[in-house]
């Protein structure tokens, strides 16, 4: 998400007169460069005779002539027309308008051309010169990119003019071009350069007409710098703001270790490993984690990257004490120094391919030294990646794309690139003509919510049954209690509650005990702390399966994101209809419909970076037809133990065809399931599951999935519970490039469960994950400044509050990529308690707010009894806060023989109690550890 800028590829020229420029000199593509500063080359320049004519911005005014005291511009004549081609527009079938803000102030309407195909052009003749802004709306909203800006100079200047589309707007993965004129300038040097979110790679042609052609490639969507300089000093309009839109590359990445072995003197066992973890620190004070393993020999052995040569020290710690013997003293040669630019890379595959084949290039690291490969490849398609390790010191790397277009091919050594990274390969052949369907809506900040007012969270699942949902609130101090939930209308849900306390509130929402996508949400009750796309989450049946010709929907929440612009695009086989409705409290509906079965992505960007997990990988079936008459009629309960049969029925409803039925367990394994026709059309269906965890049921009828398939199951007593776990520590606050940090992920009373933590940022980062007494302690080290995002997820939920993201500063250590580069590490966790202690639970009591005053009752039962029947009476403590309610009965000679209570809603409760024995009795209510109101009530039987 995100990230510095980067200059691109200056280009040295001369020109002379009206001769025209020609090329003094092209930089090496291989030159080594800081990885924090911008690609940028210095130059010698040419002298040039004295008399030339070059013109700064500043120096430049506009001629204006003056009529009856108006400002009159010059003819149109005297300017270049402005052609803007292949304007992406949101969706078709609406209504385009396109205005131009002059430098003057006034207004002109240009002449725009619908491509018919999702595209528009623009075309206008100047009749001004100066800065001036072009407004394209789709429906009364700016396009994206909108408004772009463009300069105008008159044609016979005789200064250095530069002209042309790629100076106003471009698309990701499409040249932008434009025009250089050095017509009756004089002598000087010609410089260009462009700056940007990713590399943008220049080419130049001379016309030998006194013009010169330029051409760059962009390869993400963002604001560009294009500089144009004569004589060392910029021509008018430069540098030029180029809006650069699209829907960004597809990426795949993949990571091979080459990593140093080193024995550490003592023997360890495997339980003594992941009680340990280990940093290097290297001469310089660049200290990262470090890998602990067992040797063969059962020696203590550490793996890690060199980066310096010389004395290092290896700190191995258990619960944060230094075992014996350390810190050890380890010496590192310049052999072991990983070096990429010793890495020899031979193919032509990393400047061309071919779609749909796979295109091989080599790389030999033999010698380098120790370092671990990095390889991304980003282009209009997420190209399939092989790689082969020919055990001779060599690797062979295949890329598949299935799009033709051009592809950024990022090659890394040790952290550094490898010389020539990043290669631009240009891929021709047939593509899938796949087809995409973009909306763009812009999203209001919601009001401030406040201790004491109502509040609500809302969510749409369609075909549900609303008793089977749950929901609760966590507040800031730790309290949980019951929400309310309510259907607003039909499968739209709302969760109620009124907060108590300033702060980040967790709700988690349940269907048949299991978090609904998106749960637990973040809910922050006062001032928002943070803003922007990853506070933004998404979920719904629409993200994860479809069916063909029929609305496929999901939510997406912004509240807690603020204002900004929300963009959806569906891309597959054929083109989607998208619908959107916005319900106005920090959330939005979103349906669409395709008409091809086959893989689809779903893209959700925020501000134009893309959300948490998003783009979606969506499969659309096919139609259901005969598949949707089949139904569960019954389902084994949730929890059941491992190791036991279950059975469910499923009934046919007079469909014709052949039912097929499996199971997938956690690990992925698929069997199938024993089918057997009980009566009509009726079957039962049986399996036995092996495994803890959640199982998938796969119900097919002739095929495709019938209406809810495939259907969860878990098996074994699952607590882990992503809502119980927390996270704290500066490593989620700030960080320095080259600096260890780290954070605290709280598991205390969230169960045994998969703990995932990746980190995303400009480069990788060294990291670990080790057991501590509250739950585990994340360590990483960042090596180039930067935004980094760390999302944790417990049993692939994400945690509140994740991801966050995190400002790194200082200087980089490393080369920086184009491209957002991942780390990541996962844990199974065992069961930890507040006490330390690991296989049960603590008992822990929260901190509860009330008032006993507030609380009212009445009833019949509160004055009077009868014998052998239920007395009863109810309490109300919905204005008395949060705590537990006690109530007790004690006769003349022993208490009562049955208490009922039984919570009706909004802390109402229902209490009735049954006596066997004539006497005065002692009827106590307590509302925590106070009476209430009335109490103790005396009741005569």
């Amino acid at each position: 998400m995100g990230g510095a800028g980067v200059v691109w590829g200056c280009w040295v020229w001369a020109g002379r007169g009206s001769a025209g420029g020609w090329l003094l000199y092209r930089p090496p593509t291989s030159r080594p460069h800081s990885p924090f500063k911008p690609w940028q080359y210095t130059y010698t320049y040419y002298n040039w005779p004295p008399g030339y004519k070059a013109q700064s911005e500043e120096e430049f005014r506009q001629t204006q002539t003056k009529v009856n005291g108006l400002q009159q511009s010059p003819t149109s004549s005297n300017y270049r027309a402005v052609e803007l081609d292949n304007i992406p527009l949101p969706t078709t079938g609406g209504h385009v308008t396109a205005e131009v803000k002059m430098p003057s102030g006034a207004s002109d309407v240009p002449l725009i051309e619908d491509n018919r195909d999702g595209t528009v052009s623009v075309r206008y003749a100047p009749r001004e010169e100066g800065l001036h802004e072009l407004h394209v709306k789709y429906n009364s909203e700016h396009v994206q990119g909108s408004p772009f800006k463009f300069h105008v100079d008159s044609i016979s200047s005789g200064y250095v003019t530069a002209y042309g589309t790629g100076l106003v707007h471009g698309i990701t993965g499409e040249p932008c071009n434009f025009t250089i004129s050095t017509k009756d300038a004089g002598a000087g040097g010609l410089s260009l350069a462009v700056e940007g979110s990713s590399k943008a790679e220049i080419s130049c042609h001379d016309n030998k007409d006194g013009t010169v052609s330029v051409s760059y490639l962009p390869t993400a969507p963002g604001e560009y710098k294009v500089s144009v300089k004569f004589a060392e000093k910029h021509i008018k309009g430069s540098p030029y703001s180029v809006k650069i839109t699209g829907e960004g590359r597809k990426r795949n990445q993949i990571s091979v270790g080459s990593q140093s072995e080193v024995s550490l003197p003592g023997k360890v066992t495997d339980s003594d490993i992941k009680s340990l973890n280990a940093s290097i620190q290297a001469p310089s004070g660049l200290e990262e984690p470090c890998f602990l393993k067992k040797l063969p020999n059962g020696h203590l052995g550490i793996s890690f990257t060199p980066r310096e040569v010389g004395e290092h020290l290896v700190s191995v710690k258990r619960m944060g004490t230094h075992i014996a013997n350390s810190p050890f003293k380890i010496t590192v040669g310049e052999k072991e120094v990983g070096d990429a630019s010793k890495v020899k890379i031979t193919g032509k595959s990393l400047s061309e391919g071919k779609t749909h084949t796979e295109n091989q290039f080599t790389i030999d690291t033999r010698d380098a030294g120790y370092g671990g490969l990095s390889l991304s490849i980003e282009g209009p398609s997420k190209a399939d990646i092989q790689c082969k390790d020919n055990e001779d010191g060599t690797l062979t790397i295949g890329y598949k794309p299935t799009e033709p277009g051009y592809y950024i091919i990022n090659l890394k050594f040790a952290d550094n690139h490898v010389p020539g990274s990043p290669f631009t390969a240009k891929v021709t052949g047939e593509g899938t003509n796949r087809q995409t369907e973009r909306i763009k809506r812009q999203r209001e900040a919601v009001p401030l919510t406040e201790v004491g007012s109502q509040c609500r969270l809302t969510f749409k699942l369609p075909g549900i049954s609303p008793f089977d949902l749950g929901a609760t609130v966590t507040s800031p101090g730790g309290v949980t209690e019951a929400a309310e939930i309510g259907e607003v209308e039909d499968g739209l849900y709302g969760v109620n509650f009124v907060p108590k306390e300033l702060g980040v509130h967790t709700v988690s929402v349940k269907y048949q005990e299991m978090h609904i996508p998106g749960s637990p949400f973040q809910f922050t009750v006062g001032p928002l702390k943070d803003g922007g796309a990853h506070r933004v989450h998404a979920g719904g049946p629409g993200l994860e399966r479809g069916e063909q010709d029929m609305p496929n929907e999901f939510n997406v929440w912004t509240r807690e994101a603020g204002a900004g612009s929300l963009a959806i695009s569906v891309e597959g086989p054929s083109k989607a209809e998208i619908d959107f409705k916005d319900r106005k409290d920090g959330s939005c509906y979103v349906s669409y419909g395709v008409a091809e079965q086959g893989e689809y992505r779903v893209g959700i960007k925020f501000n134009d970076k893309h959300i948490p997990d998003s783009p979606y990988k969506v499969y659309i079936t096919p139609s259901m037809g005969e598949a949707r008459k089949v139904e569960l009629a019954q389902f084994p309960d949730q929890g059941a133990m491992p190791n036991k049969p279950q059975s469910l029925l499923v009934c046919k409803n007079g469909a014709k065809g052949h039912l097929d039925c499996k199971f997938t367990a956690p690990s992925g394994q698929e069997e199938d399931c024993f089918t057997d026709l009980l009566d009509g059309d009726l079957y039962s269906v049986r399996f036995v599951p092996k495994e803890i965890g959640i199982h998938y049921i796969h119900i097919k009828f002739n095929g495709i999935h019938i209406p809810g398939s495939p259907f969860r199951l878990r098996i074994g007593k699952d607590e882990a519970d992503p809502a119980a776990v927390s996270v704290a520590g500066k490593g989620i606050e700030s960080c320095v490039s080259g600096q260890k940090t780290d954070f605290i992920v709280d598991t205390c009373n969230a169960g045994a469960g998969t703990l995932a933590v990746t980190v995303d940022g400009p480069s990788k980062v060294s990291m670990d994950c080790t057991e501590v007494e509250e739950g585990y302690k994340v360590r990483y080290t960042p090596l180039v400044a930067g935004d980094y995002y760390i999302a944790v997820k417990y049993n692939s939920y994400h945690v509140v509050g994740s991801p966050w993201k995190v400002k790194c500063t200082g200087e980089s250590h490393a080369d920086k990529g184009t491209v957002q580069e991942s780390s990541s590490v996962v844990v199974e966790t065992v069961e930890k308690s507040k006490t330390g202690e690991k296989g049960h639970h603590a008992t822990i009591i929260p901190r509860f707010t009330s008032d006993a005053t507030k609380v009212t009752s009445k009833g019949l039962g509160l004055k009077k009894a009868h014998i052998n029947r239920q007395n009863n009476f109810t309490v109300n403590a919905s204005a008395a806060g949060n705590n537990i309610l006690y109530v007790g009965v004690y006769g003349p000679k022993a208490p009562c023989e049955e208490v009922y209570i039984k919570h009706i809603g909004h802390h109402n409760y229902q209490i009735g109690y049954v006596v066997r024995e004539r006497g005065d009795y002692i009827l106590m209510v307590k509302w925590g550890e106070e009476h209430i109101p009335g109490s103790p009530f005396h009741v005569q039987v």
